[in-house]
Order: structure tokens, then sequence, then C-alpha cells
């Protein structure tokens, strides 16, 4: 139980992490899909291909992938 003395600190948020702001090149892309795909889980696979598409855009991946950007 609290006494009436102690302050409530609020807990500090932690900023926003934006993994496609740092997948500049080729070989980063690759480098974090192969750990993303190691790890097994699908959701992070699909998390990563969602960062891939947002560093890209999503015009070149369906391009590329002959998928459309909606389907994307």
């Amino acid at each position: 139980m609290r006494t009436t003395e102690e302050k409530i600190i609020p807990a500090k948020q932690a900023a926003h992490y934006d993994a496609a702001k740092f997948l500049e090149s080729d070989a980063d892309i690759v480098a974090y899909l192969n750990a993303a795909l190691e790890d097994g889980n699908p959701r992070l696979a699909s998390a990563a291909l969602g960062d891939i598409a947002r560093a890209r855009g999503m015009a070149q991946p369906a391009k590329e992938t002959d998928i459309t950007r909606d389907a994307l």
C-alpha cells in the first residue's frame, strides 16, 4: 500500500522504431529477411515483409513478384 508521501512516477514510453528506415541496401534487406525467417515465427516473417515493402515502396516488390500492390 502506498503512503500519501509516495509520488507516482509515470512510465516512459519507448520511441517508435521503424525498421524500414534502416533497410538501405539489398544486402540489408536480405539479412533482415533471413533473420526473420530463421526465427520460425510466421508473424515475424510477415512483419519483415511489410517493413521491406515500406522501405522499397509497394510498386517495386509488386513488379518483381508479379503480385498486385493490393495483394501485397
